[in-house]
């Protein structure tokens, strides 16, 4: 079986939107049942959830939005398990000392951590209203949440339940993880927002973004204070609404395909997100580029990149990798500002990747149990890191060794020059993505070494694991075979010390590391 699979890979979404379709109804059926209680005092619409999930179309069921959504209501079920368990439990110490150690292993992603034992200990005292207030945050978040994926459905819920109206309290800041800005809604899930007029930004500014949403039949309303305003209004089957559409930005289209550009986060000195504004035109013209240099290079990575990625924010933040969500698959943050054009077709392929093997992971277990010891040399960040993080890494690492053999490939051809000028990039882009390419080499044959010990020393990999890792051994191979021609030019160019410097690295990291030994586990 290829590693770029694409026919494989449209059969596991199908699969992964039945069991997300799946898991909802078993969430609200644990909600209404055994969970009954807790999810009435925090007002959870458990029957609206029903509803919205006979809503969704069935591709919905693997979009980032729906799948984000679907992933915090399972987180919230877990939370409020716990809040039952630690009301039952007589050692209140025990119960935050495990907690503490299964939120370390478990939500490497989320902040619930910090919301938990915000001190980074195992703090008991408090840990049931921590727990509490969690709760409580999660069900409004995820239910304002709900209320923006069908346009229009709270008021066909209202109708058909003949409620008179419905008040759900609303947050309508800036929202970093879905790059919502603030006095904006973002409505369904091909990125089409509603901006506030501007009497209505003023408020929420005063208000610091908090509101009600109230749904009537036939309307909706925002109240910020004692204020209530028109928001939509449902004449027959056409929905009016009072604020200014913005369509979705769409940087690449083919017949089945769109991706479409969010908002830019913006960060501050201290890396962190401090706003969400529009993106520019240059922004959302060079991912379009960068998508088209994939297409043409690389026709299945493109084909694979098509089908996992479907919405990308730029990032401006100096210094800030790309990154992207396990619970957000699709949906790719990459930083356009601080990166050039070769780098940012490579942010593009490394994030999918990521979106890629998440897929794989939902389908195959890779390993045994978590395995978080951090004993495997990273080639990549150069330090110590655990079973799971050399995995990801050598799989997105050697698609991005695939991507630069490719674009070498492209770009020595019949009318290569041209091509590649015509794509915005260099000559020197073009040795940068030889070396880059011999350097993935060195790493992943490197990290590879380590996942075949891990798997028949330790036995920590699974036979789907095994596969994978032979998959990737072979195609490693396949690239250092085709980039070989190139190593003599690389090692003579201003590349050539940085190549051999990863090298010389790689080999002292072996010396100094090993094969891993069961006595460091």
């Amino acid at each position: 079986m290829p590693l770029l699979d694409a026919p494989m890979l449209a059969c596991l979404q199908e699969e992964f939107r039945l069991s997300m379709k799946r898991l909802l109804g078993d969430l609200c059926l644990d909600l209404e049942g055994q969970y009954a209680e807790v999810s009435k005092s925090l007002t959870l619409p458990v029957a609206y959830f029903r509803f919205l999930g006979q809503a969704l179309e069935r591709d919905a069921f693997a979009h980032w939005k729906v799948v984000g959504w679907i992933e915090a209501v399972n987180d919230l079920v877990y939370f409020i398990d716990l809040l039952k368990q630690i009301r039952e439990e007589r050692s209140p110490r025990e119960f935050a000392v495990q907690l503490f150690a299964e939120c370390e292993e478990k939500f490497f992603e989320n902040s619930y951590l910090d919301d938990l034992f915000p001190r980074g200990l195992s703090q008991a005292s408090g840990l049931e209203r921590r727990l509490n207030e969690l709760c409580a945050r999660l069900a409004q978040e995820l239910t304002q949440e709900s209320l923006y994926l069908v346009s229009g459905l709270p008021m066909l819920w209202c109708a058909s339940r003949k409620i008179p109206s419905w008040d759900v309290e609303v947050q309508l800041g800036h929202n970093v993880e879905r790059a919502e800005q603030s006095g904006s809604i973002a409505i369904g899930l091909e990125g089409a927002t509603y901006e506030a007029p501007p009497s209505v930004k003023r408020a929420l500014k005063k208000s610091s973004g908090q509101a009600a949403m109230l749904i009537q039949p036939r309307a909706l309303s925002l109240k910020i204070g004692r204020t209530v305003m028109p928001l939509c209004e449902r004449k027959g089957d056409l929905l009016e609404w009072g604020w200014m559409l913005r369509p979705p930005v769409v940087a690449a289209e083919t017949r089945s395909v769109v991706l479409t550009v969010g908002p830019t986060l913006v960060y501050g000195k201290d890396r962190q997100p401090q706003s969400v504004v529009a993106t520019s035109a240059t922004q959302i013209a060079r991912i379009g580029q960068a998508r088209t240099i994939v297409k043409e290079a690389w026709p299945e990575g493109h084909e694979v990149l098509a089908l996992l990625t479907s919405r990308i924010i730029p990032l401006k933040a100096k210094g800030v990798v790309s990154f992207s969500y396990r619970h957000r698959p699709g949906l790719s943050f990459i930083n356009c500002f601080d990166r050039d054009n070769l780098d940012l077709v490579d942010d593009l392929i490394h994030e999918n990747s990521h979106h890629h093997l998440n897929l794989l992971l939902r389908k195959h277990v890779m390993y045994h149990g978590d395995h978080n010891q951090q004993i495997f040399f990273s080639p990549w960040r150069r330090s110590l890191r655990p079973l799971r993080g050399i995995l990801h890494a050598t799989f997105t690492f050697t698609m991005g060794a695939m991507l630069f053999e490719r674009l070498s490939t492209w770009a020595s051809g019949l009318g290569g020059s041209a091509r590649w000028k015509r794509a915005g990039l260099t000559q020197r882009d073009l040795q940068r993505a030889r070396f880059r390419c011999l350097e993935e080499v060195e790493s992943v044959r490197y990290s590879i070494q380590d996942l075949e010990y891990a798997s028949w020393h330790l036995k920590w990999l699974t036979g789907s694991g095994q596969r994978l890792v032979k998959q990737l051994a072979e195609a490693i191979a396949q690239v250092e075979q085709n980039i070989a021609p190139h190593r003599k030019s690389v090692l003579a160019s201003q590349f050539g010390p940085a190549l051999r410097k990863h090298v010389k690295e790689l080999r002292q990291a072996r010396e100094t590391y090993g094969p891993v030994r069961l006595s460091k586990v």
